[in-house]
């Protein structure tokens, strides 16, 4: 037991130390983390004796949850709206065309079963967000015409449809539905799996925003069991739990709730690691020996679905909303195949069914190809399409909230006895805090490191977060109906030289930078900076 816990300690750390390795070279971490678990596997140097396709399909599936939901939850809905429309054609009907095309190309060229030719193209008619990502932000690209944008709702959202898909081709080639079931199985998997993922989604928004979780922390422990929670239901009645799951991350990412940049720090470390869990048990679970016997028909299949299924059914698709042929072309290429194919295979292993080919290391080779030849090739094929936005930074259409993580502005009173008093700026451990500017009796000092903070200075900062190391105090002001406060504007309030209105929280859940003229409401929520406790109180009277 401890050995175990001592190796899976060394390749976890393994794994998250060269990451930055394939991030400076702008590799996929996908390509990296796959190549590390075959090495270790049982055809690998270390010889790593592992082939429980069981255990794998469940790790998988819950790291697939946790990916799918940060995917909804990261979807900054302003900036994915205007390219809705066409990211969702994309992921529904993108994914059932290129699944048509795949098998087809199976059924006529490599002579399959029609049954299996049509499972192995829905199986890899998924693409793979992260491995896109990961080199767009690691060479500081952003694409032209919301083409990131597009990609990533695209890739968030079409996983779902991929994966019933593959469910109800794995049941019809055991015989355990038929063509005549298919309608009604298509409606329970979108219909519960709609449903469940508004409605959870919509629940949660509600919850967190009233209930106090008193501990902090515990509030990013119970949204981790909302994502598993919205998977399980649906799941369990006949729905589609990716679906909901997705659905559910959308609707609460968007909601207006408090510590949201808590929680997307969270799920960045948790999808991370998620990431390098899927991508090290796959490469674990492969047999290299075993690849030469589908080497031929994979790198068939890899063509065909590249060089042909997935342009055509760009282009058909893409040709109403007047998309340009060099974005078309862009997003031809940046069709990667990802983790989730191979996570879908490994579903035709557990159900038993008889195919002519090995399914899962066919998909494996094909996403392992697809990976290493576009994700490569990605920012090259960007440039000479000149679809790169030198003017624009990648890190705008991804879902970091920018929103929520805006350099608020601040305002603090030195007194006398502050941390700050009678200190150069340059000797201040300001962290990610800067100094916009000091306001000293009538004057307006616009600062560097060597200006000298005296006592009575009203000092303005901006940060992502700010961390006083004084006695400064915050106190909470709720706002009734019988408040002195209520229906005035600030510059109308009589407050102290020390105190200083920093916040003020609406019922509704959202949050208000206060200016002169901002009226104060009932319900409101006032937080306010003062010397003391006793100053706050008075403050209020």
């Amino acid at each position: 037991m401890e050995f175990s816990l001592m190796v899976c300690a060394i390749i976890l750390m393994a794994c998250i130390l060269l990451s930055r390795l394939t991030h400076q070279l702008g590799l996929p971490s996908l390509l990296f983390f796959i190549l590390l678990g075959m090495i270790f596997g049982s055809d690998g140097f270390f010889k790593v004796a592992f082939n429980d396709y069981h255990l794998t399909e469940q790790l998988c599936t819950i790291a697939l949850i946790f990916i799918i939901f940060y995917g909804g939850f990261g979807t900054n809905w302003k900036t994915a709206r205007p390219v809705m429309k066409p990211a969702l054609v994309l992921s529904t009907l993108g994914v059932l065309l290129t699944a048509a095309i795949t098998g087809l190309f199976c059924y006529f060229f490599l002579h399959l079963e029609l049954i299996e030719s049509l499972l192995i193209g829905a199986i890899i008619s998924s693409t793979d967000a992260a491995s896109v990502f990961s080199i767009l932000r690691s060479k500081k690209l952003n694409l032209k015409d919301g083409t990131a944008s597009i990609l990533e709702l695209e890739s968030g959202s079409n996983d779902p449809m991929a994966y019933m898909l593959t469910l109800l081709l794995i049941d019809l080639m055991n015989q355990t539905a038929n063509l005549s079931e298919i309608p009604l199985l298509l409606l329970n998997q979108l219909g519960f799996g709609t449903l469940f993922g508004v409605c959870i989604g919509m629940i949660t928004v509600i919850i967190l925003r009233r209930v106090n979780f008193m501990m902090d922390g515990l509030e990013t422990i119970f949204v981790l069991a909302i994502a598993l929670l919205t998977y399980a239901l649906p799941t369990a009645i006949g729905g589609n739990g990716y679906l909901a799951t997705y659905l559910a991350g959308i609707i609460i990412g968007n909601g207006a709730i408090p510590d949201k940049v808590t929680l997307v720090n969270f799920f960045d470390g948790l999808t991370g690691l998620a990431q390098i869990l899927i991508f090290f048990l796959l490469g674990l679970l492969s047999f290299p020996s075993q690849m030469p016997t589908i080497l031929l028909p994979a790198i068939l299949i890899f063509l065909w679905l590249t060089f042909v299924a997935r342009p055509l059914t760009t282009f058909l698709l893409m040709k109403p909303f007047k998309s340009t042929v060099s974005q078309k072309l862009l997003l031809s290429w940046s069709g990667l195949r990802g983790a989730s194919s191979i996570v879908f295979a490994i579903l035709v292993v557990l159900k038993g069914s008889d195919t002519t080919y090995d399914i899962f290391h066919i998909s494996f080779c094909i996403c392992l190809i697809s990976v290493a030849l576009q994700g490569t090739l990605l920012p090259t094929v960007a440039h000479k399409l000149a679809m790169i936005d030198d003017n624009d930074n990648v890190l705008k259409t991804f879902t970091d909230y920018q929103e929520e993580e805006h350099l608020p502005l601040l305002q603090i009173f030195i007194i006398p006895t502050h941390n700050w008093a009678n200190r150069l700026i340059s000797e201040l451990n300001l962290s990610d805090t800067l100094i916009l500017m000091i306001k000293r009796d009538e004057q307006t000092i616009i600062p560097n490191g060597k200006t000298m903070i005296l006592p009575g200075d009203q000092i303005v900062v901006s940060g992502t977060s700010f961390h006083e190391q004084t006695n400064l105090t915050l106190n909470e002001i709720n706002i009734d109906k019988n408040h002195p406060w209520l229906n005035k504007e600030i510059k109308d309030l009589d407050l102290p030289p020390q105190t200083l209105i920093i916040l003020i929280k609406r019922q509704d859940g959202t949050s208000i930078t206060p200016k002169g003229d901002t009226l104060i409401q009932q319900g409101d929520t006032i937080v306010l900076t003062c010397e003391t406790f006793n100053q706050c109180i008075i403050s209020c009277t």
